[in-house]
């Protein structure tokens, strides 16, 4: 038997669609800071409607690019009183379910962070862990990185914070 790509054994193709998200909020004083679903010891935090976990931001947005949804922003409005303060580790819950109905199913995601302080490298495994239980991954599907700015811009003078994810889905059924 020969195989092409993209081809399963029963001759059903394979549908990949790629998504790539991006975040960025402001720091402030007097909010924690949330990355990954986790809490980071900092004297700032990330500004926003929500907890502003600028990372699941990101992939949340990569997700629903993929699937072929409207953004974070559609999905969860800032002008919804509901989603003030809100955990966006539900947010995340909320947008799986969403490509899930579609019929799709996540292959890997990848994101960095883009910080100058505080140094999360120690952080890292546990935010790869809250993730991978959110999203029923295993820990060659998901990766976390974290860069500096080397002192440039906004995130180099400690005024703000990015992310950045990109997803591969596949196409598992018809969803609705």
């Amino acid at each position: 038997m020969s195989w092409r790509v993209g081809e399963l054994k029963n001759n059903e193709t394979v549908k990949i669609k790629v998504g790539f998200g991006f975040d960025t909020h402001k720091l402030t004083e007097g909010r924690d800071l949330m990355l990954g679903g986790v809490s980071i010891p900092h004297e700032k935090g990330a500004l926003g409607h929500s907890d502003a976990d600028v990372l699941i931001h990101a992939i949340i947005d990569a997700l629903l690019g993929a699937a072929g949804l409207p953004d974070i922003g559609f999905q969860f409005p800032d002008s919804d009183p509901q989603y003030k303060n809100v955990d966006s580790k539900i947010l995340l819950r909320k947008t799986l379910e969403m490509i899930c109905t579609r019929g799709f199913a996540i292959g890997n995601i990848d994101t960095t962070i883009v910080l100058q302080r505080p140094k999360i490298q120690t952080f890292i495994p546990v935010m790869q862990h809250t993730l991978s239980q959110i999203l029923n991954l295993s820990a060659d599907q998901l990766t976390v990185k974290a860069k500096t700015s080397e002192n440039l811009g906004f995130i180099g003078r400690e005024e703000g914070i990015s992310a950045y994810a990109t997803v591969l889905l596949e196409k598992t059924t018809d969803g609705r």
